[in-house]
C-alpha cells in the first residue's frame, strides 16, 4: 500500500484497523528482508548485560560514581569492546562524549581520547574529572579535608545565587536552597582548582537533595513540592539534608584521590595513561572539522531515538552552570533529533558534503516504510504526538552525516563499536541497529558484528496496554573501515 493510499484509508477507515495492519505488514516485510541480510553478524553475546551498558555498573567505581549519568555506559564495557575489537592502543573519538566513560576508561588503558559534548554538564564532569585526577594538589584535598570536617558554609556570611529555570522553580525546600547559597558563597573564596572541586561536588548532590528525580523524557517531582504531576502522587522516598550529602560526596571524592589504594598522587597523568581531549559543542558541527584518517577507535552511544529530552532531565545541574531559557532552546535544537520539540536541521548547510549520507537515508526502505506509517497516523489523527514523525526522520538523517563523517576520520581498518537500543512507535519496531548497519554499509563501512544482549528490553509504558510487553533488542554495532 502507498503512503497516499494508507494515509486515505486511516481517514476513512472503513475497515478498522486494516490499513494500520498493512501498514504494519509493510514494516514488518522490510524488516525481515534486512534482518535475513545482516544474519550473518548478528549475534547474542552473553558477556554483555543490561548493567553493563547502563551506568548500573558504574554506581561504585572510583571516579565513575561521583556524579549519576544515567546514560553512561561503564568502564568495563568500554575495557572488553577495545580488548575484543580494536589494536593493542592508538587515538579514540567518542562524538556523544557525555560524561566522559569512553574517554577515561581508554586513557585508563593507554589510548589517547577525544571527546565531542554538546551539554555544558557532560563537558563539566569531564572538564572537573580531569582537574581532580590530573591537577589537584595535596593543599587541595587538604581543603576538602576542612569542608568535610569544618563544614564552613554553615556559617558563611557569603552568598552565591542559585539560578533556576521555569522547569525547575520550587526544586529545593527553602532550608535546602539557602544551604546551597551559602555553600557557592564559601566556595568562591577558595583558590583552584580547589574551588572547582567544590562546585562539581555541588552538582553532584543537586538531585539527591531536591524534589526531583530524574526519569527519561522529564523530571519526577515528589509530591512535597506541591507540584502535581499525573494522577498519581510520586514519593521520592527520604531526601537527605543538605549538609549529610555534601559531606558524604566529598568523601567520597576524596576516597577517590587516593589512587590506587595508596597514598594521594601529586599533580599529572600516570605514565601508562592516554591524554583526554575535550570539543565543545555538537557532534554535527565538530566532526566536519577532523582530519581524515586520524582515528583507530570510534567507541560511543549516541542519544536513543526514544523521547528523551536531556535538556529536561539535567535541567537543575544546566541552571546552576548558568544555562538560561534562551540557552535551553539552544541546546534542544543543536543536540541530535531524539525529542518532539526538535526542529528539522538543515543539514547541507551544516556541510554540503553530506549528500551522500541523506540519498542514503531517504532511500532506506526500512526507514521509509516506517515514516509513512508514522505520517499516516498523524494525517489522521491516530499519533499521539504530530512531532514523533518529524522526530525519527531527523534523527536517522543526522545519524546518517553521523556516520559518513565516522567512516571519513577512522583510519583504514578502524572500527566504529556503538551502543544504541531499537525503539517502538504506535506498534511499530523500529530496528535502529538494523538501519543504521544499512547506513554505514552503504557509506563504506564493513559490518563485522551486530551484539545482540542476551536480555532484551520491554516495551514503553504507554503501549503496553495496547501492543503488550513486546522484547526489542538492545545491541552493540561493530563496523569496521576497509
Amino acid at each position: 500500500m502507498t503512503s497516499a493510499a494508507l494515509v486515505d484509508a486511516m481517514e476513512r477507515d472503513t475497515e478498522p484497523g486494516s490499513p494500520a495492519e498493512a501498514g504494519l505488514e509493510s514494516i514488518s516485510q522490510s524488516d525481515e528482508a534486512l534482518r535475513e541480510r545482516f544474519s550473518h553478524a548478528i549475534a547474542v553475546d552473553p558477556f554483555l548485560t543490561r548493567a553493563l551498558v547502563s551506568y548500573q555498573n558504574s554506581k561504585s567505581v572510583p571516579a565513575y560514581r561521583w556524579f549519576k549519568y544515567k546514560e553512561a555506559f561503564s568502564p568495563t564495557l568500554v575495557e572488553y569492546l577495545l580488548r575484543e575489537y580494536a589494536t593493542l592502543n592508538g587515538r579514540l573519538l567518542d562524538p556523544f562524549a557525555g560524561s566522559g566513560a569512553a574517554l577515561f576508561a581508554a586513557a585508563s588503558a593507554g589510548w589517547d581520547a577525544d571527546g565531542v559534548e554538546l551539554l555544558p554538564i557532560g563537558q563539566e564532569i569531564i572538564r572537573a574529572r580531569l582537574r581532580i585526577e590530573r591537577e589537584a594538589s595535596r593543599a587541595d584535598k587538604r581543603a576538602l579535608l576542612r569542608w568535610i570536617n569544618d563544614k564552613p558554609w554553615t556559617g558563611s556570611s557569603h552568598r552565591g545565587v542559585l539560578p533556576s529555570l521555569r522547569i525547575t522553580q520550587g526544586a529545593y525546600s527553602p532550608q535546602t536552597a539557602d544551604s546551597i547559597e551559602r555553600y557557592l558563597g564559601a566556595a568562591s573564596t577558595e583558590p583552584n582548582p580547589t574551588q572547582q572541586i567544590l562546585r562539581f561536588a555541588l552538582l553532584c548532590v543537586l538531585e539527591v537533595v531536591s524534589f526531583t528525580r530524574k526519569d527519561g523524557q522529564y523530571l519526577r517531582w515528589d509530591y512535597r513540592s506541591g507540584r502535581r504531576q499525573g494522577d498519581r502522587p510520586f514519593d521520592k522516598g527520604q531526601i537527605p539534608d543538605f549538609d549529610t550529602a555534601m559531606i558524604a560526596k566529598l568523601g567520597e571524592i576524596v576516597d577517590d584521590m587516593q589512587r590506587d589504594g595508596g597514598e594521594f598522587l601529586p599533580t599529572g597523568k600516570r605514565p601508562s595513561e592516554g591524554a583526554v581531549r575535550l570539543f565543545s559543542g555538537s557532534c554535527l558541527e565538530i566532526l566536519p572539522q577532523l582530519p581524515d584518517d586520524s582515528y583507530d577507535v570510534i567507541l560511543t552511544s549516541p542519544p536513543y531515538c526514544n523521547r528523551y529530552d536531556y535538556t529536561r532531565t539535567y535541567a537543575l545541574e544546566l541552571a546552576l552552570l548558568g544555562v538560561d531559557e534562551a540557552g535551553i532552546t539552544r541546546l534542544r535544537q543543536q543536540m541530535l533529533s531524539c525529542t518532539v520539540e526538535n526542529r528539522a536541521k538543515d543539514l547541507l548547510a551544516i556541510n554540503p558534503k553530506w549528500n551522500a549520507a541523506i540519498d542514503t537515508a531517504n532511500a532506506q526502505r526500512l526507514l521509509g516504510d516506517i515514516l509513512d506509517y508514522l505520517e499516516a497516523l498523524k494525517a489522521a489523527g491516530k499519533l499521539n504526538n504530530s512531532g514523533v514523525p518529524r522526530m525519527v526522520r531527523g534523527y536517522f538523517h543526522e545519524m546518517a552525516c553521523v556516520i559518513q563523517e565516522c567512516r571519513r576520520v577512522l583510519r583504514p581498518g578502524g572500527v566504529v563499536l556503538m551502543v544504541n537500543d531499537n525503539v517502538r512507535y504506535a506498534g511499530a519496531g523500529v530496528s535502529v541497529d538494523l538501519i543504521l548497519s544499512d547506513f554505514a554499509q552503504s557509506l563504506g563501512l564493513a559490518i563485522e558484528k551486530i551484539l545482540v544482549l542476551p536480555c532484551g528490553k520491554g516495551n514503553s509504558s504507554q503501549q503496553m496496554g495496547e501492543y503488550g510487553r513486546t522484547p526489542l533488542r538492545k545491541c552493540v554495532y561493530v563496523w569496521r573501515k576497509p
